[in-house]
């Protein structure tokens, strides 16, 4: 089997085209078959809203737990990129074998905080009763598949690091299929409503993270290094943990940011959960496809700067933000021209109000206008995390959701109301797009000061 794909050579516009589609196209799938899940329990569920508004809590606090998995992924698939580049094949093996027992020591930990405390969390929340039991079950399902979410996002953070983002594409694909069908199956034909869903994802990410995990295997067996790896390295460790803990506290920070706006909007009452539940849905999916692109900037990033080719870092940049632009603006256009349709499609109408109709419309038209300004400030962050600028990355995300929360309750408050959620996403992304532009061009000083005129191609 071959052993990686290198992105330090070829044209650059070319390589992270063909290297970006599949991570666009498994970020995109993946946003599809959680979309499904709101589909088919709003529209077959015996309480439409509400089994929407079960999934959207509960999902506030998996996403809090999911923020150790997506930050352990990133913070692995850099240093092995960076390893990897550097033509170190005792590295790589000995960062993988690191990762794994660290990062399975840390599920443990995550999985006994989602059972111990789930409850209170939701309580937290201030989710209504007439949804609470619901968002508890779901919870806790989506809890119990943490082992196979971890083993799933470290293989494809390294698959990818390797050069090859196709594969957990594939694999993707089929268990998102399995997904969808499990959706129908256990919704609509076994009644199970929002546990169905939930059984539905558990038993699609456990066959993803087992197939991802097979071809991993193999595909490490190609790194032949002279001395045997170690199974766990001290140092390698603490790599580990200095590049995935600010992406975990990024993802972290937003989470809990999510949760307190999450609270605000459950005290404005239950229609406004479900319009943003489902706007909010729909933002992420256009978010999540520029963010996959972004990830795997930030490996192209991290083998380049090894090689000591910052000049390609900076043209990879550019044609990502390219990339990256085109499809934040024709989900602006879908977004901005058939908010109604979009809200329709998740809820029955008969089981939809005209105020939670309304505040879906609202969020979807305020906050996609905005979408070109948050695509700019991933994109810079995520340059910055390849090129090894966690610092600057940490303090652009903590400014961006930090104002963000903050004006949620500063607007709502001030009379503004729902409109209030949807300007402080808007005001948010803007400033933090400045900021993370400054890190970036700091960044790019940087790396061409730190690389000699001879290594620069």
């Amino acid at each position: 089997m071959k052993k990686s794909v290198a992105l330090t050579d070829g044209n650059v516009w070319k390589v992270l085209l063909l290297y970006s589609l599949p991570l666009f196209g498994s970020a995109m799938v993946q946003q599809f078959y959680s979309l499904v899940d709101l589909l088919v329990v709003g529209n077959f569920a015996k309480e439409g809203a509400l089994a929407v508004d079960a999934i959207g809590n509960a999902t506030v606090i998996i996403n809090v737990l999911l923020a150790f998995a997506l930050g352990s992924n990133g913070g692995c698939s850099v240093i092995v990129a960076r390893h990897f580049g550097e033509g170190d094949d005792k590295k790589v093996r000995e960062t993988v074998n690191t990762a794994l027992v660290s990062f399975s020591v840390l599920c443990a930990l995550i999985m006994t905080v989602g059972f111990g405390f789930g409850n209170m969390l939701l309580t937290g929340l201030s989710a209504h009763d007439s949804y609470f039991g619901d968002s508890l079950t779901y919870l806790y399902i989506y809890v119990g598949s943490m082992p196979f979410v971890f083993l799933y996002n470290l293989g494809c953070g390294i698959c990818s690091a390797l050069g090859d983002s196709k594969t957990p594409f594939i694999f993707l694909v089929i268990s998102s299929l399995l997904n969808i069908g499990l959706d129908f199956l256990f919704v609509c034909v076994f009644k199970l409503d929002v546990a169905g869903a939930a059984w539905a994802t558990f038993i699609s990410q456990a066959l993803s993270s087992v197939l991802t995990a097979v071809v991993l295997l193999k595909k490490l067996k190609a790194f032949r290094p002279a001395e045997k790896p170690k199974a766990f390295d001290k140092r390698l460790f603490r790599e580990l943990v200095v590049t995935s803990v600010p992406i975990i506290l990024q993802n972290s920070f937003v989470s809990v940011g999510n949760f307190f706006v999450n609270k605000r909007i459950n005290l404005i009452g239950e229609d406004a959960t479900t319009g943003f539940t489902t706007a909010f849905k729909l933002v992420c999916m256009a978010n999540m496809g520029v963010v996959s692109m972004t990830n795997g900037l930030s490996n192209f990033c991290s083998q380049n700067v090894a090689a000591g080719k910052s000049d390609r870092v900076k043209k990879g940049y550019f044609a990502v933000l390219c990339y990256a632009l085109v499809t934040s603006l024709i989900f602006l256009a879908v977004f901005v021209g058939f908010p109604e349709f979009f809200t329709r499609v998740f809820i029955q109408k008969d089981k939809l109000t005209d105020d939670a109709l309304s505040y879906s419309v609202q969020f979807l038209v305020i906050v996609s206008c905005f979408l070109p300004a948050v695509c700019v400030k991933i994109v810079s962050d995520g340059a910055v995390r390849g090129c090894g600028g966690n610092i600057g990355f940490t303090v652009s995300t903590f400014a961006d959701l930090g104002l963000r929360v903050a004006l949620v309750y500063i607007l709502t408050y001030a009379g503004w109301g729902f409109a209030g959620v949807c300007w402080a996403w808007a005001i948010g992304w803007s400033v933090s797009m400045f900021l993370a532009i400054g890190f970036l061009l700091l960044i790019f000083r940087k790396i061409t000061k730190r690389t000699p005129p001879a290594a620069i191609s």
